[in-house]
């Protein structure tokens, strides 16, 4: 669903995030595709088109991300959830080694790096580039 978000609340979401991607952390100064205002909680699922519920997202991720909330590991019978970057702290998370790849600490930073594709060997070679001219 393509939901109109007015243009200062797209510029509070992305100032908010320093204009980096609320879930692989790139920045929008390094991308060759405009970001995206992500609604966290889709609105087919009860999100809102408010602040809380808004993150600002690189086009992999939010592509990536669809309006799933959650997904499956080990156990069929038991979903995860994603990070949620208002609720959650991405360092607690994930963590970025210098060859570029994600590596996630949690359950819920796995969920989100299988779903994501943050480890894309297209992303992990950007990602590295990005390291060693300390753009990242």
């Amino acid at each position: 669903m393509n939901q109109r978000i007015p243009a200062p609340l797209r510029k509070l979401v992305a100032e908010r995030a320093n204009y980096r991607c609320e879930y692989c952390r790139i920045s929008a100064l390094d991308s060759f595709f405009n970001f995206h205002i992500d609604h966290i909680i889709s609105v087919k699922h009860g999100g809102t088109t408010l602040a809380d519920n808004l993150a600002y997202a690189c086009q992999i991720c939010n592509l990536n991300k669809g309006s799933d909330l959650f997904t499956y590991l080990i156990d069929p019978q038991e979903a995860v959830r994603f990070f949620h970057p208002r609720l959650d702290k991405w360092d607690e998370h994930f963590t970025v080694k210098p060859t570029g790849r994600v590596v996630f600490k949690t359950p819920i930073g796995e969920a989100t790096l299988k779903i994501l594709k943050l480890n894309h060997p297209d992303s992990v070679a950007e990602r590295r580039e990005l390291i060693k001219f300390e753009l990242f």
